[in-house]
């Protein structure tokens, strides 16, 4: 069951992504080019944009700081001046921090790191864009989240409840906006070889590519889901594992992953 309007037609559709020099941003931002779309990549590294509208003509690189929501006003200003018809059809926020972390070595500064770039950048977006696809009617909010939000996992303390809240935030979007005819949707991913992931000292099952999470996300978004995960041979363990009473889950992932 579709709860999106389904978007077939890439050709000339304005995409806005938040966090696209690297991984899975970078990768969608290709994928989107290559269909078609007017694509617009954001994120710190200037170097990086840069590169990209290079190997993408007709792509426009827009630097900007999530944490700063001064810089992501201006960002959306330049953005929606350069669109076609003057008005955003795909906004993505894909901008991520990840730092293994456990509670005997908590770390205050990191965690709240996480936060201002997984989850307060979001909501800086969402301050810049919301008046505009408001107005205009249309348009669609896809928030880049994580299998790791679904439950409590070790080495997860900083990550984990960043992405928790992207997906709470997604469901309540939803509601309030689909009447208005916007579509929201969440992407929870499970393990993607992006320089966020190389972090990880331990086996990472079902691994995929970001250019094959970028396929899952556009065809997602073109069936008109709300959630989009992958891959499904993995995150659909862990999707059955959120329904386990506290005394059977805590035993389980120990089990499962050492910790």
């Amino acid at each position: 069951m579709s709860l999106n309007p389904r978007m077939t037609q890439w050709a000339g559709r304005a995409v806005w992504l938040i966090g696209a020099s690297t991984g899975i941003g970078r990768a969608t931002a290709s994928r989107l080019h290559a269909l078609g779309a007017q694509v617009f990549v954001s994120a710190r590294n200037e170097a990086a944009l840069q590169a990209f509208v290079a190997q993408h003509p007709g792509s426009v690189a827009v630097p900007l700081d999530v944490v700063d929501a001064a810089s992501v006003r201006l960002a959306s200003q330049r953005v929606r001046e350069q669109a076609h018809r003057g008005q955003l059809d795909m906004v993505v926020y894909c901008a991520g921090y990840y730092k293994p972390m456990r509670a005997q070595d908590f770390d205050l500064g990191e965690a709240l790191r996480h936060q201002h770039i997984n989850y307060d950048g979001a909501l800086h977006v969402l301050d810049a864009v919301l008046p505009g696809l408001l107005q205009q009617g249309g348009g669609h909010i896809s928030l880049v989240a994580s299998v790791a939000g679904f439950r409590g996992l070790p080495k997860a303390l900083a990550y984990g409840p960043t992405k928790a809240a992207l997906n709470s935030l997604a469901e309540t979007l939803y509601l309030d906006l689909n009447p208005q005819g916007i579509g929201v949707s969440v992407v929870n991913p499970g393990f993607v070889a992006t320089p966020m992931t190389a972090h990880n000292d331990f086996s990472m099952p079902a691994l995929l590519t970001p250019e094959q999470a970028a396929l899952e996300m556009v065809a997602g978004w073109e069936a008109g889901a709300f959630e989009i995960h992958f891959p499904r041979r993995f995150t659909l363990w862990l999707k059955l594992l959120r329904h386990l009473p506290h005394a059977l889950y805590f035993p389980a992932v120990r089990r499962v992953t050492g910790q």
